[in-house]
């Protein structure tokens, strides 16, 4: 039987995590959201004091890489996410986690750690995977490759609107700059860095409503699976 593998990659904010879920829920298949595991070794490496000593420390890195202990608890109302038994749901949300991350993923060795943990996603009926490098570099072999994406302006007011619904402090000037530098990072590290796949669907977001994306998601994967 063959099992359905559908990814979604896009910068930072773009809504690809919310639309992932979304159409993983449409087609009851199991979701990845790769992003959530590369917040969590940032902030457990930040946690250890090793985030900005990586290099010096890369075998420990690699180390606690491998053998992370994480937890997803999928609910009916939402999915809890554990760290070495703490729920980190909201706090790998935040946008200091966000660059946390975003320095994690330019180190090769620690993207190699995280590879089999991902492709260790792919089970039956299929999957959804969000990230930044789903189609190009893990699940090439996709049946379905979208990439999402949208200006950064728009994308930095859908960031401060989810933050303050957090109940957080934000400031668009300073997303919008954070964005800005995820960006330039994702796009230029060495090692898997964030572009399209030759054969994605191309959608940006940044005028258009979730429902429409989502429709034009379903339209071009049904086009793809069937």
């Amino acid at each position: 039987m063959t099992i359905h593998i559908i990814t979604i990659d896009g910068p930072s904010g773009s809504g690809k995590g919310t639309l992932a879920a979304k159409i993983a829920a449409h087609y009851q298949y199991n979701l990845l959201d790769s992003g959530a595991l590369y917040r969590l070794l940032g902030l457990s490496l930040f946690q250890r004091g090793l985030l900005d000593q990586i290099d010096s420390n890369l075998d420990q890195c690699v180390e606690y890489a491998t053998h992370l202990d994480i937890e997803f608890k999928t609910t009916e109302a939402a999915t809890l996410i554990l760290l070495e038994g703490v729920d980190v749901t909201h706090t790998i949300r935040t946008e200091q986690v966000g660059e946390y991350a975003s320095r994690v993923a330019t180190v090769p060795e620690l993207r190699k750690a995280l590879f089999e943990r991902q492709r260790a996603f792919i089970q039956a009926p299929g999957l959804v995977a969000d990230g930044r490098d789903m189609a190009t570099s893990i699940f090439p072999e996709a049946q379905a490759k979208i990439y999402l994406t949208a200006s950064a302006e728009s994308r930095a007011e859908r960031r401060v609107k989810q933050l303050q619904g957090m109940g957080l402090d934000a400031k668009i000037s300073d997303i919008l700059s954070n964005i800005q530098a995820r960006d330039k990072r994702d796009m230029e590290r060495s090692v898997a860095p964030l572009k399209p796949a030759e054969d994605a669907y191309i959608i940006d977001s940044s005028t258009i409503g979730i429902n429409e994306v989502f429709q034009l998601m379903v339209n071009y994967i049904d086009s793809r699976i069937q």
